[in-house]
């Protein structure tokens, strides 16, 4: 229980969650597409990082895109047809077929399934790494054995169990997009995550371990794909003198001042990995007497990015939280906690922490979809329920439970000790 009556001193500039770390080469490469007058959707800083990214990630071809959800949907898009063929005018590639998504994640993960038509069935987490179980995965395979496209994230930079999840979908005859938006670095058994789907997509967003401040890319090893959705990025612009448009297209390419951003920051990407991974062990360190847990990393089979440091609260040492629909409240209990008190304290050092992804079976626009656990169907359970049974899918539980730490790779060891200090304060 944390002492409203101790005088807490601010830090006097405010430490982020994770905000974006410059080093002086993105501004020479903006400036150079300014004084070539290349500040459009083509250029040299685009094409440069095009390659970089197939070099760093091993993939064969990779799309500059204006974010991470830009290049998401048009996996979501690619997959759709290759599956199930071009669509009607008006109607998405993947109208009125289900597809099986990551259930504890941001939103952009799963939305472009709906922009496309389809109907999204989430897949509850597993403990071991915080991303898709493949256990509930084969379980919705069982309920709804149609299904031929699966979409699942890393989550904060920690890859899911890929060799399970592949096996499952290719058992069934399923495609997969991956979504490494937030796990640009890390890997799985030796390779690059965003090179495992069918179709993948990494984020340059701002907080992202490396930035363009905006941005993404589609990666595949299908070049006719790839040329598919640079057509798709320019407004399906047909190979004619005047503007000629035989489907539908968006307005998705990178413009080469923000490739600018990302060639200047890509040769610090192990560096920040590095610095990352350092806040993390600090915390585990720092927080190991207490009642709560890293998030997870699957040690023997991948090494993750590091991109924010997480923990959960033990399940005997949560003080009583219950939360809204945009509000959330706690009792103050001895000796116990939870996030919304540990993240109120920390917001006492002028630091922001957050709360773990809401999973997606929870969110008001999702509720009424389909939701896999693996023992079957399930719904989100309300805190009562959860009291009397103490049951609860993996997912809300660690939403419950979980929170995310300043994880700045600019903080320094002081910032950091003041947190981990703060946190203990929370358990007295």
């Amino acid at each position: 229980m944390f002492n409203k009556d101790v005088k807490i001193k601010p830090f006097d500039n405010k430490l982020w969650l994770a905000s974006p770390t410059m080093h002086g080469d993105e501004l020479r490469y903006m400036q150079e597409a300014y004084e070539t007058n290349w500040m459009s959707t083509v250029g040299a800083n685009i094409n440069e990082i095009e390659r970089i990214t197939c070099e760093k990630i091993g993939c064969g071809d990779a799309v500059a895109l204006s974010s991470g959800t830009a290049a998401l949907h048009l996996a979501v898009k690619l997959a759709g047809e290759r599956l199930y063929g071009q669509p009607a005018a008006g109607r998405g590639t993947l109208e009125g077929r289900r597809v099986f998504c990551s259930d504890m994640t941001f939103d952009a993960t799963v939305n472009p399934v709906a922009y496309e038509g389809g109907e999204l069935v989430f897949i509850d987490t597993e403990y071991d790494t915080w991303n898709m179980d493949p256990a509930a995965l084969e379980k919705a395979f069982e309920i709804y054995p149609e299904v031929r496209l699966v979409v699942f994230a890393h989550l904060y930079g920690t890859p899911a169990k890929i060799d399970k999840i592949r096996a499952i979908c290719d058992r069934h005859g399923a495609l997969i997009v991956e979504d490494a938006a937030e796990s640009l670095g890390a890997s799985y058994k030796g390779k690059q995550t965003g090179a495992f789907g069918d179709y993948n997509a990494i984020s340059f967003n701002g907080n992202k371990i490396i930035t363009g401040s905006s941005g993404g890319m589609l990666l595949t090893d299908d070049k006719d794909a790839a040329n598919k959705a640079r057509k798709w990025s320019t407004q399906s612009r047909e190979d004619a003198d005047w503007y000629q448009h035989e489907e539908l297209g968006y307005n998705y390419r990178m413009s080469n001042v923000i490739a600018g951003v990302v060639r200047g920051q890509y040769p610090h990407l192990e560096e920040h990995i590095a610095a990352k991974k350092a806040i993390y062990e600090r915390y585990r360190e720092g927080l190991r007497d207490l009642p709560l847990q890293m998030n997870p990393l699957d040690g023997e089979n991948s090494e993750p990015n590091y991109w924010l440091s997480c923990a959960i609260v033990d399940k005997e040492a949560m003080c009583r939280q219950v939360r809204g629909e945009k509000d959330a409240l706690y009792t103050p209990e001895k000796g116990k906690s939870c996030p919304t008190e540990i993240l109120e304290a920390i917001s006492l050092l002028n630091a922001e922490g957050r709360p773990i992804w809401k999973p997606m079976h929870m969110q008001p626009i999702y509720r009424m979809n389909a939701f896999i656990t693996a023992n079957g169907n399930g719904r989100a359970r309300s805190n009562a329920y959860i009291e009397e049974t103490g049951l609860t899918d993996v997912g809300t539980d660690i939403f419950e439970r979980g929170l995310c730490l300043p994880s700045d790779n600019k903080m320094t060891e002081e910032q950091q000790n003041a947190i981990i200090e703060i946190i203990h304060m929370c358990f007295e």
